[in-house]
């Protein structure tokens, strides 16, 4: 199906498609849309950035009928927070010209809040899995009218620890229900999910993880130091029509906000941050704002490389080169979505060299590295990882030598040489009463003697 006017969906939602200016589906939504209506549990692996949302969505709409009660019937469980509220926006789109009730419910929210949400009744139910556990647990929440279950990112969702949630919340769904499984990855962790709960699913996979993505222009830098960095970004920035939509991906939250306080001198309220330590308001109200351009550019780290799901970002720039391989496939996924073209830049050091090399390797690929442009300058200033320790500080906090005390240079005395035995007391007492006799042998004593 190359065309969505291909696919055996209703007025409605071609309605929506039309509105969201949608052509053609990606590979992904092609073959996906098939095997999710048939009912059959499915697996898919595709990367970041293939439209994953709309390929579990569509057959997922076509399928739900009209209902009034309270209990929802589909769930889709999402890692993050931020990928709840993006994925309920989607739907809302996606609905447009349908009567259904979707809710979105994430941690960093007043429980009661949700509960009375839930109280009010949903066809569809985004969720991170802690939320949902703690509204099963609090009876709040009735799962036994799901017929379909999406767990999306679900590779990222393991790594952040929510295995014992996702098992649990299996257990507590009804047996007889359609599964459907998105992942960018397939690690053990994954594979082990599926075998337990999954009934031969049937596996498509699609741009998987490492695959560069034909429409995303990469290129590379070697750079001396932080502050060179640094440098050659606000070069990139000053270029407001080539990078007009920036991710900036770090490596740490403190390099995010020491990297926001550097270009907030320079452009202003254009620039936005976003990392785990925001509270939930201000994490949200950076990615609307950077969604609308209100924002030009967004610096973020790792753990938000998969959970920002936003249209017609120009660039990636990678300011640190994450530790892991696959991570940069996530990262760069950010761009060149919806078939669009995109742009990634990788800045590395000599002592990132190595995770460099792993990246290249993962993608059989060799990422053109190009020359520092004209007017860059290379900065002797150190950040303050870079900078070498203190010796007074590095002799203060020195580990002391152990010492060891030898042999003594004389033979003790005869007086220190000798062995306590108690005191004279107890040993004139222990002559005179020898051993105290027990019971039994003082009768034998006696009967002896008679």
């Amino acid at each position: 199906m190359n065309k969505f006017e291909d696919f055996n969906i209703s007025s409605q939602l071609k309605y929506a498609i039309e509105d969201l200016s949608f052509s053609d589906p990606t590979p992904i939504q092609s073959e996906s849309f098939p095997v999710i209506m048939s009912g059959k549990d499915m697996v898919g692996i595709a990367q970041t950035g293939t439209g994953k949302t709309f390929a579990y969505m569509l057959p997922i709409l076509q399928s739900l009928t009209y209902s009034t009660q309270k209990d929802p019937r589909v769930l889709i469980l999402v890692p993050t927070r931020e990928l709840v509220v993006q994925v309920v926006d989607r739907i809302v789109e996606f609905t447009k010209y349908i009567d259904s009730r979707v809710i979105g419910v994430y941690g960093g929210v007043n429980l009661n809040t949700h509960k009375n949400m839930v109280a009010e009744g949903c066809d569809i139910l985004v969720a991170t899995p802690g939320r949902l556990y703690d509204l099963i647990l609090g009876q709040s929440l009735k799962m036994k009218h799901i017929k379909k279950l999406v767990v999306d990112e679900v590779d990222i969702m393991l790594d952040l620890g929510f295995k014992f949630q996702l098992v649990n919340i299996f257990e507590l769904l009804p047996p007889r229900r359609q599964n459907i499984l998105f992942s960018a990855t397939m690690t053990e962790s994954v594979e082990a999910l599926i075998d337990g709960y999954f009934l031969n699913p049937i596996k498509i996979a699609v741009a998987v993880s490492g695959t560069p993505l034909d429409n995303i222009e990469q290129e590379c830098y070697e750079i001396k130091n932080f502050f060179t960095k640094v440098n050659l970004v606000k070069h990139f920035l000053e270029d407001e029509e080539k990078f007009s939509k920036v991710l900036i991906f770090v490596a740490y939250k403190r390099i995010a906000d020491r990297l926001f306080r550097l270009f907030e001198e320079q452009f202003g309220y254009s620039i936005g941050v976003l990392h785990a330590n925001k509270t939930q308001n201000y994490r949200l109200k950076a990615i609307e704002n950077f969604a609308k351009g209100k924002h030009r550019v967004l610096i973020t780290t790792d753990v938000m490389a998969r959970g920002i799901d936003i249209d017609k970002v120009t660039n990636v720039i990678n300011f640190d080169v994450p530790k892991f391989a696959e991570n940069y496939m996530h990262r760069i996924g950010r761009t060149g979505r919806a078939k669009e073209a995109g742009h990634s830049v990788l800045l590395y050091t000599e002592d990132e060299n190595k995770e460099k090399d792993a990246i290249e390797k993962l993608m059989n690929y060799t990422i053109p590295l190009l020359d520092l442009p004209e007017g860059v300058e290379i900065s002797k200033e150190l950040s303050p990882e870079e900078r070498p320790e203190n010796e007074e500080l590095k002799q203060r906090h020195k580990k002391k030598e152990i010492y060891i005390a030898g042999a003594s240079f004389h033979e003790k005395s005869e007086k220190n040489s000798k062995v306590n035995t108690g005191g004279s007391y107890k040993r004139e007492l222990a002559k005179k009463y020898k051993k105290p006799q027990r019971r039994y042998e003082k009768i034998t004593k006696k009967k002896n003697k008679k």
